[in-house]
């Protein structure tokens, strides 16, 4: 359930190499890169279970649609199987729903161009956004055809709440993915965030959260 999130800006290649042999060592199902880092993770992952998913957009989600577009189109090109991109949630906390929706689905619908069976999560930023902002998100990105709602990028005024998590899954419905993210650096934070809905976990302390685990 695990996404090995490698996303600081400060990390050097060395620190990518050793991140993808961790996730080949635990299991992770994904790591998460940013764009800069997709080929090579993609090359360390080559013919192992671990996927390589990159961020769009990331943190603030506020380039363009076509740029969204063609950073997820080129981040799948070099290797990438999952996109994590965030949502223009200046839009959002706009009231401009239908562009928020169309941003989402046009980055959609270049992913599953590209593969069928390509992920796309969606990051709200939910420290920014209204309990009823989050409920407008979670229903604009279900319609825009993603797989997954996630919480946080980690880079916000705050991170992954149970209570947040709680209300995007029973918003969303049970085929929808919810990706909890950004301060979970516990096993018990992740083991609150399955139990209220979460189907994937992103987080930089994932090797300690499994060896607390064992």
């Amino acid at each position: 359930m695990i996404d090995h999130s490698l996303l600081r800006p400060d990390l050097a290649a060395d620190a990518i190499t050793h991140g993808c042999k961790e996730a080949i060592d635990y299991n992770f199902i994904s790591v998460c890169v940013n764009p800069a880092h997709v080929e090579l993770a993609a090359q360390l992952l080559n013919g192992t279970n671990v996927r390589v998913c990159s961020v769009v957009s990331f943190p603030f989600g506020l380039s363009t649609t076509d740029a969204k577009v063609m950073e997820a189109k080129i981040a799948l090109s070099q290797g990438a199987k999952e996109i994590d991109m965030v949502m223009n949630y200046s839009a959002l906390r706009s009231g401009q729903l239908h562009s928020v929706e169309e941003d989402i689905r046009r980055v959609v619908d270049a992913a599953k161009a590209h593969h069928k069976d390509t992920i796309v999560k969606v990051i709200f930023e939910n420290c920014y956004l209204t309990e009823r902002q989050k409920v407008d998100a979670c229903t604009t990105a279900v319609q825009a055809g993603v797989d997954f709602v996630k919480t946080s990028t980690g880079f916000g005024a705050g991170g992954a709440t149970v209570e947040d998590v709680r209300l995007m899954k029973r918003t969303v419905g049970p085929k929808i993915g919810v990706k909890a993210a950004g301060g979970i650096r516990t096993l018990e934070q992740a083991l609150q965030m399955v139990d209220a809905g979460a189907t994937r976990i992103g987080t930089s302390s994932s090797v300690s959260i499994i060896e607390a685990l064992k």
